[in-house]
């Protein structure tokens, strides 16, 4: 006799989980899926408490999420088929005794369905349970090809947003920083070709964070690889150069336009993360160690009028910060 409530959650419990799948792997506009996402912030958050913030044990949480989220598709389609098999009292029996199989032998069944062709003890019984044993096989194959290239593609986007965070940082570990450090005597015509290159680079990770969600919360132990620092400090150095410089002074406006657009894109994924602008403003850029260099700069009172219109803005640099468990880049 067909047991409906069985049926109905382990037909509701692959939905789930296939959807969750397909959604994370495929759907490149669609970030994570709805199980996955979750997951991945309440593991976020649940580490940082325990951790109080240490960033060694923080840079655990990418490969504590993605393992737990391959983790999490495996035991839901696992249960899934277990459930839609036990809905049935003799859909499996016992090759050797030819008895219905218990909760343990279903369990059995399903795992060594799901990825092998299967050892014999147990057989289904007629020819839907055979149909939903070569399902339990096709997903189980489906599962480990998707999953393979998944995990190929973020660990790839890993290293490729720790090297835009270290160009970044290596010019400057903060925005006045990268400013004098760009000034060559008179011009900064050798930022053009690197503002390009990390407009570019940047462009591909705002698609690849918006793709892929789970990289927001690789943490990087050192600050000076991290996307999450290096991204304010573009940013804040962008707003220098547009507002804080002389105008003529600094680099072509398309070059600084084009960067700004890079970071617009990169800033539209924080959602997918759970990522929240702050309530109070980051510290100003300080104008006065530019002059230091002899950079040639705008009134205090001017700059600051600029800076109120990029309120908003600069309050989710500080959410991007916060929420990758670092500090605002500090006046050194």
């Amino acid at each position: 006799m067909l047991n409906t409530a069985f049926l109905v959650v382990g037909v509701v419990l692959l939905l789930a989980v296939i959807v969750d799948i397909l959604w994370t792997t495929l759907w490149v506009d669609g970030g994570s899926g709805p199980i996955s996402a979750r997951l991945a912030a309440w593991t976020w958050r649940g580490l940082r408490v325990a951790s109080r913030d240490d960033s060694r044990l923080l840079s655990l949480a990418g490969p504590l999420i993605l393992v737990g989220t391959l983790a999490a598709w495996i035991a839901l389609i696992w249960v899934g088929w277990t459930f839609l098999f036990a809905s049935d009292e003799t859909a499996l029996v016992s090759t050797h005794t030819g008895d219905p199989a218990d909760w343990t032998g279903r369990f059995y069944y399903v795992a060594y369905t799901m990825f092998t062709n299967g050892n014999g003890d147990y057989t289904p019984t007629a020819g839907r349970w055979e149909l939903a044993s070569s399902f339990t096989t096709a997903t189980g194959m489906a599962f480990v090809t998707l999953g393979v290239s998944y995990v190929l593609t973020v660990l790839g986007a890993v290293s490729e947003k720790r090297s835009f965070a270290s160009d970044v940082t290596g010019i400057g570990e903060r925005s006045e920083a990268f400013v004098g450090t760009a000034w060559n005597d008179g011009d900064f015509d050798g930022l053009d070709l690197p503002l390009e290159s990390m407009a570019s680079q940047l462009s591909l990770l705002a698609d690849q964070h918006k793709a892929y969600p789970i990289l927001h919360y690789y943490h990087s132990e050192r600050a000076d690889r991290a996307s999450a620092m290096a991204v304010p400090i573009l940013d804040e150095s962008l707003t220098l150069l547009r507002h804080g410089v002389e105008e003529g002074s600094g680099p072509e406006p398309i070059l600084i336009a084009d960067a700004r657009s890079s970071i617009d894109s990169y800033l539209e994924t924080l959602g997918g993360a759970f990522i929240s602008p702050a309530d109070e403003h980051p510290p100003p850029p300080d104008l006065d160690r530019l002059r230091a260099e002899d950079v040639p700069t705008v009134a205090d009172g001017s700059f600051e009028e600029q800076l109120a219109e990029l309120s908003e803005r600069r309050r989710k640099l500080l959410g991007i910060a916060r929420g990758d468990a670092r500090p605002w880049p500090a006046h050194e």
